[in-house]
């Protein structure tokens, strides 16, 4: 059985670390002023990766927070994954210059299919695919858009090029608190043959059970967000459990 892995997540807008619901720039909470506390604090209580999202990157197509990424990536002893406006080489091989361990491309997977195959073939585990959904339907451009490509063919069509994790957000569920899609998540990843992370929705321990019990079939590991904020999942009491 492969391994499952909690993601705790920070997603930064405006230097600060804050959630949205279902991606609205309009329902946003903040949490703390200092994204880099908070990821040394999800270090401390025993997080093996961490999950970073550039929201202000998502929505001007290009990278924002490069500092204090780089600060974060700098300071944390455990691997950081970042997304967020990634659309241009450049972009992604700034980003793992500054220690980043694996990127996410999201809207250019859709857009730029060229992009993303050479990113794909030049950086390939270093590299995840995001697949934000709405009613089985990819996302872009920070969930602003929703294109006419089912997800789990962009999976497919990917993973042929060289994909191997992708990262799966159904995005009626975030910041929902009403659980994951373990269905929509588990027919992802045997649809497409690889791993999945699986983001979005996820509000309790039972939760991450139901999630790592599908290990097998390719689900290898969860990002959680508002529920570490609010104290609904204990990060620490989590990782326990799952192992």
């Amino acid at each position: 059985m492969s391994s499952f892995i909690m993601y705790p997540a920070i997603d930064i807008r405006g230097g600060m670390c804050v959630r949205l619901v279902q991606g609205d720039y309009n329902q946003e909470t903040v949490y703390n002023d200092s994204p880099l506390k908070v990821a040394r604090s999800w270090e401390e209580q025993g997080g093996k990766y961490i999950h970073l999202v550039d929201l202000d990157g998502a929505k001007a197509g290009h990278p924002v927070n490069d500092e204090i990424i780089a600060k974060i990536a700098a300071t944390v002893g455990v691997p950081v994954q970042v997304g967020g406006g990634l659309r241009k080489l450049e972009d992604v091989e700034r980003l793992l210059s500054l220690g980043v361990s694996r990127v996410i491309i999201g809207t250019a997977a859709i857009e730029d299919r060229v992009f993303t195959e050479t990113v794909l073939g030049k950086y390939g585990d270093k590299v995840a695919i995001g697949i934000d959904a709405r009613n089985g339907y990819v996302a872009t451009r920070g969930w602003l858009e929703t294109s006419e490509v089912q997800a789990e063919v962009l999976a497919k069509e990917l993973a042929a090029k060289g994909a191997e994790t992708f990262i799966f957000t159904d995005i009626s569920r975030d910041g929902m608190m009403q659980g994951p899609n373990v269905e929509a998540i588990v027919s992802l990843a045997k649809a497409s043959g690889r791993t999945v992370i699986a983001s979005g929705g996820v509000t309790r321990l039972e939760d991450l059970t139901a999630l790592s019990k599908h290990s097998a079939d390719g689900v290898g590991g969860a990002i959680v967000g508002k529920a570490l904020y609010t104290g609904s999942i204990d990060l620490a009491e989590a990782i326990e459990l799952i192992g």
